[in-house]
């Protein structure tokens, strides 16, 4: 199934989004109302409210004074961690049970105010988060919810910032305008992009590629991109990938290339390679092919020093490469010597974005990118590895760490 993390400031509008994607079909998990639940009179989550905070949490009918608790809380950091620590693993471990009812075709969105702050982002497949820049939100607190504006700042400084917010994002809905403004890029996230996302999952394909080679001017949100993204490869295993690099064009700033993040997952061996081939699956990157070999290059020319498997992203809205090879292989040496030559020597980043540029003219009319990729082959052989080998031994280059 598609798991979905949903969030937004106060005011942001993440309600009205949630319940369009519910009318659209999304399985709803909403965190707001599990907090409620796992905290009804006869529960656990009360009992350790009032074993923490004491009986005067509790109106006269035996139920949680939410006013009462929320005063005592507010600017108190130790006594909010403490809340905290009582209910949210119980909304998680609610939310967990209701994702696993749902059918497996199924696109499951969670509804979680705090989902940044609590860092739940790489157990979602996207997280999406509803915007509206700050002046909006207090204007709506103030004229919607008739609060103070000493209120409504002091409920906004206590979540995550917006920055941070956006940072997060997979995909994020501007609610600065009308609500059908808004309804209307929800209905177009749910038709373009999680529908055939969650189709691709059950699957178990890659999403479609079309067109030829395309580079584009050096983005800093790659870098940021490739952090969430390697944050869900660990997440799928964390106990077997020893470390998540970003590799390949979009890893070098400066570097024009196309809208494609090279990932390498680091593994022991290539047994661990195919044991977590399902789990990558299932976080959204299935295998495309189970094993390959890149070209072995003169520092290791056995084939078996080259061999990877490889996998991409089901997400039709954010193509990746993932290359899992053994920690300490030719082909992972390669990969990050490469990066690093290239970001810190600029005649190396001149020299291959030439190459990039001729190549990419040369099959732009060819309606993929397989003929680009096979004609820069012999340039990493014959012209890379080289410059990149004698740099590497002028600067004394080592990859980094990877131990099992």
């Amino acid at each position: 199934m598609l798991k979905i993390g949903l969030t937004g400031g106060i005011a942001s509008g993440k309600s009205v989004v949630a319940a369009r994607l519910q009318e659209r079909g999304a399985v709803l998990v909403d965190a707001d109302a599990l907090a409620r639940e796992v905290v009804e009179p006869g529960t656990e989550g009360l009992e350790r409210i009032v074993g923490e905070f004491g009986e005067g949490m509790l109106d006269d009918g035996g139920r949680l004074d939410r006013a009462r608790l929320g005063a005592a809380v507010f600017g108190n950091p130790e006594r909010l961690a403490a809340l905290n620590a009582i209910v949210h693993p119980l909304v998680r471990a609610r939310a967990a049970a209701i994702t696993a009812a749902a059918p497996a075709d199924a696109v499951v969105v969670q509804d979680i105010p705090l989902l940044v702050e609590t860092g739940q982002g790489s157990a979602f497949h996207l997280v999406v988060v509803v915007d509206a820049p700050d002046d909006v939100r207090l204007q709506r607190m103030l004229g919607h919810r008739g609060m103070t504006a000493e209120a409504a700042r002091a409920r906004m400084d206590a979540q995550a910032s917006r920055q941070d917010r956006l940072a997060a994002a997979d995909a994020v809905l501007d609610n600065s305008g009308t609500v059908q403004h808004l309804l209307g890029q929800v209905d177009r996230l749910w038709d373009e992009r999680l529908v055939p996302f969650a189709r691709n999952l059950v699957a178990g394909k890659r999403a479609p590629r079309n067109g030829g080679p395309v580079l584009e001017p050096h983005r800093t949100e790659w870098a940021q991109e490739a952090a969430r993204i390697a944050a869900r490869l660990v997440a799928a295993a964390p106990d077997l990938i020893l470390a998540v690099d970003h590799i390949g064009s979009t890893a070098v700033p400066g570097l024009p290339a196309k809208d494609v993040i090279d990932l390498q997952v680091a593994v022991p061996d290539l047994a661990v390679a195919a044991t977590i081939a399902p789990l990558l699956a299932a976080a959204g990157f299935p295998a495309v092919r189970d094993v390959e070999s890149d070209t072995p290059k003169p520092n290791a020319p056995d084939p078996a020093a080259w061999l990877k498997r490889f996998h991409a992203n089901a997400d039709p809205c954010r193509a990746v490469n993932v290359h899992v090879r053994p920690a300490g292989s030719a082909g992972w040496r390669f990969a990050l010597m490469f990066r690093d030559w290239l970001r810190n020597d600029p005649s190396a980043l001149r020299l291959y974005a030439a190459h990039k540029a001729d190549l990419a003219a040369r099959h732009a009319d060819s309606g993929t990118t397989g003929s680009y990729a096979e004609a820069k082959e012999p340039w990493f052989t014959d012209v890379a590895w080289p410059l990149m080998a004698a740099w590497a031994d002028a600067t004394g280059w080592e990859p980094p760490s990877c131990a099992s």
